[in-house]
């Protein structure tokens, strides 16, 4: 970009033709060795015109100031920040699959499907960059088509040459190129012409403009107008052959990675920060996490104007500042947990970086200046996306992460967690060996959550305890089996006591769903004079308020159809309680167990403690599908419940999951109400316990 120095040393002329004086006015301090130095920083830097421009004009501003003002020191950093950004620098894609397999396998066990939605992208992106690029040459000179040609098709472009502005746009709408190389002037539509046709009909076309009469002004008119590189004559074919070269890699890039922004969410603790430098790993990119959890001033993201005492960029240009590549793999964690109130929205600042139409520019406040976050690939993570704006959804490809089944957590225990905490603790095979019935008995006693959080948090006790055993009492080789481990970690926090409970009346067992995954709930029904009150407690939610509502006018409604007295509620209260109160309860999957406690209140008939249910219910009595069923059978399995109540529309949901979540479930779909309340409720002369 030679021309460029043109213009820097005809500005001085220019300030100097037209000096301003005051009364006032003071000669400028004489530049300094410093002065010169940041100068040629900016001028070697390479920036994009427009950022040239402004670091020049802050240049200028800082020869008139005097060094230890203020206004210096602002300046300063400024010129710094913008020095220290990757405006051009990026790292080169590795599109190895089978690396990229090895590498995402060797880092997490299972996640077959978030793994395959990784490796289908690279190898799109793989696919598309064999594909030979083609190259439009424009110039009226038949010598100079022929050399370009020779030297294009040798590289291995696919190229087509014309001779004026005219036969170009002919071209164009035969075949689109991908980069058009044109000259400036030529007969009858010239290249400025040319480079509006272009710019107007195929905007992702790049321009490459090349021309014998280079001057300052016919090369800022023409970026100006669009081209993205100009070059004078005689060509240097190493410096064309590069800017083509890098031209290509930005089209693929914008061309294959607009619009893909994953979100992964899922329970805590599923591997889904680790994945996501897994993806940066498998990419050869750098790594760039950003935590977005209590966010609250969208500042925080976009930077403080220059304005403010002690004014910084934000955090994604600090960030890029910091792995200094302009295409790293950019986290965005827990971006559900970003607050919105009335002090601000920094969720809203999401939808401009995730947009493919809008990140090409991204104006940080500090900068005031457009960065392109394009070529990044944007991750987020979050427990759930129901919180999240539905703007923000729909720029999100959700990938879910399913709960680890005991399988799948016995494995990544032995091969992965437990040798990486004994080693953490001092501990080896040699001291300390936990066989796999042990392994298995702390996952199913002391780490049921769905995933390895706090399962990793009893591992490193029980290697605490281990450690400190080791050392007191001078032990050889120590086995840890069931005794020890309840010796050392206390007795097991859950137990499958459910399933041998007797029936009893007013008391129904639910599968629910939740952020940290499928759990049970006890639906608890009484009934007490009173004056036709419907009384919810537990802390429900207003869904499932409805659903409370809801499941009585069932009963109500149908009450001669399950034998119940038709003025039960003429003189009477009911109540449904749902434990742990602390706890907030929302959705309608609890619908049939709530109709289930209230119908066996009502009949007298005690209900299957054996036997848990999940589905939404109409007024009509017709059972709805509801969401989440592998965890809600996981959580079954794990209480020891053998039986099972889904809805009919859940049939599909089944035959997708593992064996392993089915294996020992006795399943029964439903169609309406009927059919599960002949499944859960026993006749009434049996024993209520």
């Amino acid at each position: 970009m030679g021309w460029f120095g043109k213009r820097r040393s005809s500005i001085p002329g220019e300030v100097a033709s037209a000096p301003v004086e005051t009364p006032a006015a003071r000669p400028s301090p004489p530049p300094t060795p410093a002065h010169d130095s940041l100068r040629e920083q900016v001028e070697s830097a390479g920036l994009p015109p427009e950022i040239l421009d402004t670091a020049r004009a802050e240049c200028e501003r800082m020869d008139n100031l005097d060094p230890a003002s203020p206004e210096y020191a602002i300046s300063l950093n400024f010129l710094e920040v913008i020095l220290s950004l990757p405006w051009n620098t990026a790292t080169r894609d590795n599109l190895d699959i089978i690396r990229a397999e090895e590498v995402l396998d060797a880092r997490h066990y299972g996640l077959q499907r978030v793994k395959d939605r990784i490796l289908e992208f690279l190898a799109v992106k793989s696919l598309c960059s064999r594909r030979n690029p083609r190259i439009l040459l424009v110039d009226d000179e038949l010598i100079a088509r022929e050399n370009l040609t020779i030297v294009f098709q040798a590289d291995g472009y696919e190229v087509e040459a014309v001779g004026n502005g005219l036969e170009a746009v002919a071209a164009m709408e035969r075949e689109p190129a991908n980069i058009v190389v044109s000259d400036l002037k030529m007969e009858g539509m010239d290249g400025m012409e040319l480079l509006q046709v272009l710019r107007k009909r195929w905007p992702d076309t790049k321009v490459i403009m090349i021309t014998g009469y280079a001057t300052v002004k016919t090369a800022v008119d023409a970026m100006r107008r669009g081209a993205d590189q100009y070059l004078g004559k005689p060509v240097n074919l190493t410096k064309l052959r590069r800017h083509v070269a890098e031209l290509w890699e930005q089209s693929l890039r914008a061309q294959h990675l607009r619009g893909f922004v994953l979100c992964f969410t899922g329970p805590p603790g599923m591997g889904k920060t680790s994945i996501g430098k897994a993806i940066a790993e498998a990419l050869g990119r750098k790594f760039m996490r950003l935590s977005l959890a209590g966010l609250r001033d969208e500042a925080e993201l976009r930077g403080h104007r220059r304005t403010y005492v002690g004014a910084m960029p934000g955090r994604i240009i600090q960030g890029l500042r910091k792995v200094g590549t302009r295409n790293p793999v950019i986290m965005l964690d827990e971006v559900d947990k970003a607050v919105q109130d009335f002090q601000g929205d920094a969720v809203s600042v999401l939808l401009e970086m995730l947009d493919a139409e809008q990140n090409s520019a991204f104006v940080d406040h500090y900068l005031g200046l457009p960065f392109d976050l394009s070529a990044a690939l944007f991750i987020c993570t979050a427990n759930g996306v129901e919180r999240l704006p539905a703007p923000l959804r729909d720029r999100l490809e959700v990938i879910e992460f399913p709960s680890y089944t005991p399988g799948e957590k016995l494995q990544i225990a032995t091969r992965y967690l437990i040798p990486e905490v004994m080693a953490q603790h001092g501990l080896d095979d040699r001291l300390v060996t936990i066989p796999g019935e042990t392994v298995a008995l702390l996952i199913k006693g002391y780490a049921r959550e769905s995933g390895l959080r706090k399962l990793r948090q009893q591992v490193a006790s029980l290697c605490r305890k281990l450690a400190k055993r080791v050392l007191s009492e001078g032990l050889g080789k120590v086995v840890v089996d069931e005794a020890m481990l309840q010796e050392l970690l206390g007795a097991p926090p859950y137990t499958s006591t459910p399933a041998q409970a007797k029936p009893r009346v007013g008391l129904a067992t639910s599968l629910v769903w939740t952020e940290i995954g499928g759990e049970i709930i006890f639906i608890e029904a009484a009934r007490m004079r009173g004056s036709k009150q419907l009384i919810l407690t537990g802390s429900l939610g207003e869904v499932l308020r409805e659903s409370a509502q809801t499941a009585l006018s069932f009963c109500r409604s149908h009450a001669d159809g399950f034998g119940i007295d038709p003025e039960f509620y003429a003189a009477s209260d009911i109540h449904v309680h749902i434990p742990a109160g602390a706890v907030s309860k929302e959705g309608p999957s609890a619908g049939v167990a709530i109709t289930i406690a209230l119908l066996s209140l009502l009949t007298g008939r005690p209900a299957r403690q054996d036997v848990a249910s999940t589905g939404e219910l109409s007024l009509l009595g017709e059972v709805l599908p509801v969401g989440g069923i592998r965890e809600k059978l996981m959580a079954a399995r794990s209480a020891g419940i053998p039986v099972v109540i889904l809805p009919q529309g859940c049939e599909a949901a089944v035959k997708s999951v593992e064996d392993e979540v089915v294996e020992g479930l006795d399943i029964r779909y439903v169609s309406t109400m009927e059919e599960a309340a002949e499944i859960a409720l026993c006749e009434a002369d049996e024993s209520a316990g």
